[in-house]
């Protein structure tokens, strides 16, 4: 096959891989049609999406985020921490702390650094968002928190938070337990989101630490989410389960991340890894 070579980066955060394009380098064209083929695990590279990695105007560079389906994301707190990763160790901005413009505004990025690569990012995510129009959910008050809802065939009990995107959190038992397959995509597509939705399905196991499972609207279950982790957090303090201002460890199925609330900010602890590199051929057809 003939066709335009363009050189990418696979990194991931807790197992949250994404194939990353330097659009400092090389414009990248119909990002959408690429994430949805070179995502696939089986005929592509394989990843949850794809994100680019292009020039700002307002910050030391910009995330465009986009998901196996094509849909493009307001944020990814996984991808961001890589994209700062990639702007500190290739040189872009080599300083410790970074600004990354995303759809959801400026997010600035603190590098923890190793032999001079960035091993962790904290990232201040901003104020968690909990007016229901602009997560946003059908329901009224001035904020969702342990409301009660019936989704997925059965009444529960959701409380519903954006930090940049939408999340519905519900809390139980063991999450491993759950046919996520099933009803992950039943609380995607309900009509109580009109922007469909994330959902965070939370064992408490101490006041400072909980198990997450997640499903992605876009991208169905993946090892782990930034955004669910924080609105995980974010819940588990205003349903009680948990002390706000204080560290929370989140285990999610590819690694940990670390989630301190405030009423002023979130801030999100991780890794940040780099997998390999390559050249992706693209057929005109992209």
């Amino acid at each position: 096959m003939s066709g335009k070579m363009l050189s990418f980066t696979k990194m991931h955060g807790c197992g949250n891989d994404y194939i990353y394009f330097n659009c400092f380098e090389d414009p990248v064209e119909a990002p959408e049609k690429l994430a949805a083929r070179l995502s696939d695990r089986h005929k592509g590279i394989g990843g949850d999406g794809v994100i680019l990695i292009c020039p700002s105007e307002i910050a030391d560079a910009k995330m465009r985020m986009f998901n196996l389906d094509g849909s493009e994301g307001k944020m990814c707190g996984n991808g961001i921490r890589c994209v700062a990763k990639y702007v500190f160790d290739h040189g872009i901005a080599h300083k410790p702390e970074l600004k990354i413009e995303t759809l959801s505004g400026i997010k600035s990025c603190t590098i923890h650094e190793k032999n001079g690569k960035a091993e962790a990012v904290t990232v201040d995510m901003g104020k968690a968002v909990l007016v229901p129009e602009k997560i946003p959910v059908k329901l009224t008050g001035e904020a969702v928190i342990d409301r009660k809802a019936f989704l997925a065939g059965e009444e529960r009990k959701i409380t519903c938070i954006s930090m940049g995107n939408p999340h519905c959190v519900i809390f139980g038992g063991d999450p491993d337990l759950l046919d996520l397959e099933k009803i992950g995509p039943e609380f995607e597509h309900d009509p109580l989101f009109p922007e469909q939705v994330n959902t965070e399905f939370i064992q408490v196991l101490d006041q400072y630490t909980l198990k997450m499972r997640v499903w992605e609207r876009g991208s169905g279950e993946t090892m782990a989410c930034g955004t669910g982790a924080c609105a995980s957090a974010v819940a588990a303090v205003l349903c009680g389960h948990c002390p706000k201002g204080e560290d929370i460890l989140v285990h999610l199925r590819g690694g940990d991340l670390i989630i301190n609330y405030t009423d002023d900010r979130v801030l999100m602890t991780g890794e940040a890894v780099e997998v390999f590199t390559g050249q992706a051929v693209l057929d005109t057809g992209c």
